[in-house]
C-alpha cells in the first residue's frame, strides 16, 4: 500500500501547506517579501490541490486513468509555477520566500514524478477493467 500512502502524503502536504499560508499570509508576506496576493494564490491552490488529491486518497472508485495523470501533470505544472514565480520575484523576494518557492517546485515536481511512475498501482482494479471493456463488478449480469 505504499502508492496509497503516496495520495495521503500528497494531499497532507498541499492542504496543511494551503492553511498554514492562508493563516499566516500577512506575517509570511513580511517575512517572504512577496505579494499578499501570491500568498492567497498559492494557499488556495493547494488547499483546492489538496481536496482533489484526499477525494483519490480515500475513494479508491474515483482513481482513474485520468484523474490519476490529471494528478501527476497538476503537480508537475505547479512545480513549474513555482519555478516562475521564484524567477519573477529573485531580486525582490527574501530568501526565504524563495526557498519557499522552490521548495514548494521540488517537492510537488518530485510528487508529480512518483505519481506518474506509480500511476497504473494507483489506478484502481476497476478502473483498469473499465479501461480495458472489461465488465465492472457491478455491471456484471447474471
Amino acid at each position: 500500500m505504499v502508492n496509497a500512502k503516496l495520495l495521503w502524503i500528497d494531499c497532507s502536504g498541499g492542504l496543511l501547506a494551503g492553511a498554514v499560508v492562508l493563516v499566516a499570509r500577512p506575517w509570511l508576506a513580511a517575512l517572504y517579501a512577496l505579494p499578499d496576493d501570491l500568498l492567497l494564490v498559492i494557499g488556495l491552490a493547494n488547499l483546492l490541490y489538496g481536496s482533489f488529491s484526499l477525494s483519490l486518497a480515500t475513494m479508491p472508485r474515483r482513481r482513474t486513468a485520468l484523474r490519476i495523470c490529471g494528478l501527476a501533470l497538476a503537480n508537475a505544472l505547479w512545480a513549474v509555477g513555482c519555478f516562475i514565480a521564484g524567477a519573477v520575484h529573485l531580486r525582490t523576494a527574501s530568501v526565504f520566500g524563495l526557498a519557499h518557492l522552490l521548495g514548494e517546485g521540488v517537492l510537488v515536481g518530485a510528487l508529480g514524478v512518483l505519481e506518474w511512475r506509480a500511476r497504473e498501482r494507483l489506478i484502481t482494479a476497476r478502473a483498469r477493467r473499465r479501461r480495458a471493456g472489461l465488465p465492472t463488478d457491478d455491471e456484471v449480469v447474471g
